[in-house]
């Protein structure tokens, strides 16, 4: 059975260190790909911005700085609240947010409860991928699948 786990929460965009901008973006988790987040800002944009990266970097950083390169994520506390800082790096820019704690920590709560860490790869189906690739080849030009004719170049 395959889960998604979704959430609508308002983020904070850090324009400059008094100066923020909300913007609406959608959490998204698929149990097909347990190892995987889907993070989609709608900006003022027709197109939303989508950013998928690994569950983990959000596990940890919730309670600790975690992750490098284009995506860092650690706990934070602003005006009083805890939040959540999410550093995003790529090569049309960078991009500070940050979420809040509890919202965020409650989605993720549902994601481990859907997929809990260490069961991810039961949930890959990799035997179903491979099955279908091996069904859906049959036999090309030259033989059946896996013989040497099939693999002969032409």
């Amino acid at each position: 059975m395959q889960i998604t786990v979704e959430r609508e929460i308002t983020m904070r965009l850090v324009v400059s260190p008094e100066r923020g901008v909300d913007v609406p973006t959608r959490l998204r988790y698929r149990s097909e790909d347990p190892y995987a987040v889907q993070v989609t800002f709608h900006v003022n944009s027709p197109v939303p911005v989508n950013w998928t990266f690994a569950r983990d970097l959000l596990v940890e950083g919730v309670v600790r700085p975690s992750g490098g390169g284009d995506v860092r994520v650690r706990p934070a506390e602003v005006g009083g609240r805890s939040v959540v800082s999410l550093e995003l790096t790529s090569p049309d820019g960078d991009a500070l947010l940050q979420a809040p704690a509890e919202p965020l920590s409650a989605w993720l709560e549902q994601t481990l409860l859907a997929v809990p860490v260490g069961a991810e790869p039961g949930r890959l189906a990799l035997d179903d991928g491979l099955a279908a690739l091996l069904a859906a080849g049959n036999g090309g030009p030259g033989g059946e699948p896996g013989t040497e004719d099939s693999l002969a170049e032409g």
